[in-house]
């Protein structure tokens, strides 16, 4: 064989190797992806604007994870998400609060500045849900306007009238049940181990009392046990992608081979960039959101506060913006809905 002939033949497999591969990245790219969950009330119609998450209940306004913050969140602002994160009691109750420790929010101290508060640690899974309640948890927060600790001297009869104890799981789903049964929620399981399993099942046997709020609630977790459990033994419970699983379908997606990703969340809880350290790798893609439709999953940005990042997310079609600011983000949608 001429080496004209064999250079020709070369070139035809390489061809060929080409096509089959094109031909392999077009096939899965076009295939409708099998649907991570069927029924998503998270994900928001094509055109439609994205669901307001009050993070913490909108710490900018109100007392991070009070029933005050979630009432006005809920009552005064219309929000369609509350957002929070749960710690078990040593008692064995479920309760709202962001740290493992109440000593950044709560009067657990005496008067004393709040930086050294924070180096004390009076932890949730050491106290018991009567202890937790007689504490005043809008001690330290500031008022957005006047800078003032407003809530610093209220006496315990005034807290309890205020709504700043700490919010129990049973205590938020009664509270909104009935004139708010649309209501979205966005929970994390902080606990792990033993403690994280108790949770799982409390907040369960919670929602059994509250069904509408069953299909409109979702769970998220950094602990693959819990993960695990979440799926094992609560199937019927919606999960938001734990880090690894998330990474694992951003991943697949950018690389256009979203036919290998099956991953069964609803929700994709994501910044808008990670640093990987090596690289920052942007998070706010119009087609990682389009991609995660095609599974029928939500798009969901934490934590947005500033409006400018918020329009950009707007415009993308998000599902869902979590702020510490629902004002400002509900005056930022308020420009799009009179467009």
């Amino acid at each position: 064989m001429t080496k004209q002939k064999k250079k020709g033949k070369g070139l035809k497999i390489f061809v060929i190797v080409l096509a089959a591969i094109v031909a392999f990245m077009v096939t899965i790219n076009v295939i409708p992806p099998k649907k991570s969950v069927e029924n998503n009330p998270f994900v928001v119609a094509e055109g439609e604007l994205p669901m307001i998450a009050a993070h913490r209940g909108g710490r900018i306004e109100n007392p991070e994870n009070t029933m005050l913050a979630f009432r006005e969140a809920v009552n005064t602002l219309d929000v369609d998400i509350i957002e929070s994160d749960l710690w078990l009691t040593k008692d064995g109750y479920l309760v709202f609060n962001h740290d493992e420790t109440v000593d950044r929010t709560s009067n657990v101290n005496g008067d004393i500045p709040l930086e050294e508060s924070e180096k004390r640690e009076h932890k949730i899974s050491d106290m018991t849900l009567e202890e937790l309640l007689n504490l005043n948890f809008g001690y330290y927060f500031e008022d957005k306007n006047s800078g003032e600790r407003i809530y610093k001297d209220k006496t315990m009869e005034e807290v309890r009238e205020l709504g700043l104890q700490i919010a129990t799981v049973d205590q938020l789903f009664e509270e909104f049940y009935v004139s708010n049964p649309d209501l979205k929620f966005i929970v994390e399981i902080k606990n792990d181990g033993e403690m994280g399993y108790q949770a799982c099942k409390i907040l369960s046997d919670t929602l059994d009392k509250y069904p509408e709020y069953k299909d409109q609630l979702v769970i998220g977790t950094f602990h693959d046990e819990i993960e695990e459990e979440l799926k094992t033994q609560y199937p019927d419970l919606m999960r938001g992608a734990p880090t690894g699983t998330a990474a694992k379908f951003i991943i697949t997606q950018f690389l256009g081979v979203n036919i290998f990703d099956n991953g069964n969340f609803a929700c994709l809880q994501i910044p808008t960039a990670f640093d990987l350290k090596v690289i920052n790798l942007e998070l706010d893609k119009k087609t990682l959101i389009d991609r995660a439709h095609r599974r029928n999953i939500a798009v969901q940005y934490w934590t947005i506060n500033e409006a400018d990042e918020m329009r950009e997310l707007i415009e993308l079609g998000c599902d869902c913006i979590m702020t510490d600011d629902p004002v400002l983000l509900k005056q930022v949608l308020e420009e799009y809905k009179n467009k």
